[in-house]
């Protein structure tokens, strides 16, 4: 709800990243449109926990004209957000965990999958800890 930007991955052709860019990217004729914009991404965009290939969110239904989409798992996002560790990034996991999107427990098990050091993901256990109020 606050961002207007959405990272589209060309699963099987990251090469068209570039593409999405400027077909629907931010200060297209889409964009200026619909007030929103995709920003393509590829395999290195993104920290993300081993195994997230396999526990995408399949999105498909009449709104999507029946068009398939995948998106990240939750739990698999919010380590991702937390290995990259932005500003924007921390209230993002803290709404998250907040609204029961995801679960803190998860969470912890999914930053021991990131191909971070031992000391990152110490820190990052240590901030998910100091959330339990959710």
């Amino acid at each position: 709800m606050q961002s207007r930007e959405a990272d589209c991955y060309p699963l099987h052709r990251p090469d068209l990243a570039d593409v999405i860019d400027g077909a629907i990217g931010e200060l297209s004729p889409f964009d200026e449109r619909f007030g929103y914009y995709a920003q393509g991404v590829g395999p290195e965009t993104a920290i993300l926990p081993a195994g997230w290939e396999g526990r995408f969110v399949k999105i498909q239904n009449e709104n999507t004209d029946l068009k398939i989409g995948y998106c990240l798992e939750p739990h698999d996002l919010a380590a991702s957000k937390l290995a990259a560790g932005r500003d924007k990034d921390w209230p993002f996991v803290e709404a998250m965990l907040r609204h029961k999107i995801v679960d803190g427990r998860v969470i912890e098990e999914r930053i021991a999958l990131l191909p971070i050091s031992d000391e990152r993901k110490q820190r990052l256990y240590d901030w998910i800890g100091a959330q339990k109020k959710f």
